[in-house]
């Protein structure tokens, strides 16, 4: 029997994504890389002073580094990564199913970063890296019109990328539903709503709590706000304020914390 045209695409996608591979660069990216035993790498490329700066992690890792003259840095780089003298091929990160991410800690109430169309890697990064100072689950985005892992994302992310889970789901709006269905509370952030999120929260702040961000300029598509429980602020000292969507992550995360 013929397969239909929707699972010969995924059934492609899948195979394409288990090829891919990412170019992790710095000395602290690669250093959290290359101690992280559930990456799978490939290749390391390193100058002499690099080498000697990161031995302990690559005797860790058992890989065999590549040394490169500096002025000529062998690993396929764009010209302006700062790479300090350090790449690292590996294979994207698989955290699992989404289900089995945001159950969460016993004693603590879960807390999720989605991300609606948010596609630079530097506000990515640093997303992450809040996410994992405030205890989140996971940080989950689109797979397509989302910010991929990436070397640029791996060095903004200084580390938190080998431990933050970050999902890329198929459908955003699909993910919120199967949050729900696990008792989210799924608040969409809206500079014009009417309440700020420590009023959306107040005396349920021990549920499990997904926050929703969209991109700075187009904010969240209409499907994403339809699908969320309600739209919330952060409360401004003024009468105007403006936060990109990274710091945006880290206020709402904080002010999202159970009481």
């Amino acid at each position: 029997m013929k397969k239909p045209k929707w699972v010969v695409e995924k059934e492609q996608s899948k195979r394409a994504a288990s090829k891919e591979t990412v170019w992790l660069f710095g000395l602290h990216a690669v250093r959290d890389a290359l101690e992280n035993p559930a990456r799978v790498k490939l290749r390391l490329v390193v100058t002499l002073n690099a080498q000697a700066k990161l031995q302990d992690a690559i005797d860790k890792a058992g890989i065999t580094p590549e040394v490169s003259d500096p002025r000529k840095f062998a690993a396929p780089l764009d010209p302006q990564s700062v790479h300090q003298g350090a790449a690292l091929e590996v294979k994207a990160l698989d955290w699992g199913k989404l289900e089995d991410i945001c159950v969460g800690q016993p004693g603590r109430a879960p807390r999720v970063v989605m991300l609606d169309r948010v596609s630079d890697p530097h506000n990515v990064g640093a997303i992450l890296r809040s996410a994992e100072v405030f205890g989140a689950c996971a940080v989950i985005a689109p797979a397509r019109h989302s910010a991929p892992e990436t070397g640029a994302l791996a060095k903004t992310a200084s580390g938190a990328l080998e431990r933050q889970p970050y999902l890329r789901v198929g459908n955003l709006s699909q993910a919120m539903e199967r949050l729900r269905d696990m008792g989210y509370l799924l608040l969409g952030l809206d500079g014009t709503a009417d309440k700020t999120i420590e009023e959306a929260l107040d005396g349920q702040s021990d549920r499990p709590v997904a926050l929703v961000l969209g991109a700075e300029g187009p904010g969240l598509r209409e499907k994403t706000r339809e699908t969320c429980d309600s739209l919330v602020k952060i409360a401004f000292a003024g009468d105007f304020g403006s936060l990109n969507v990274s710091n945006a992550a880290a206020v709402a995360l904080y002010a999202s914390q159970e009481k």
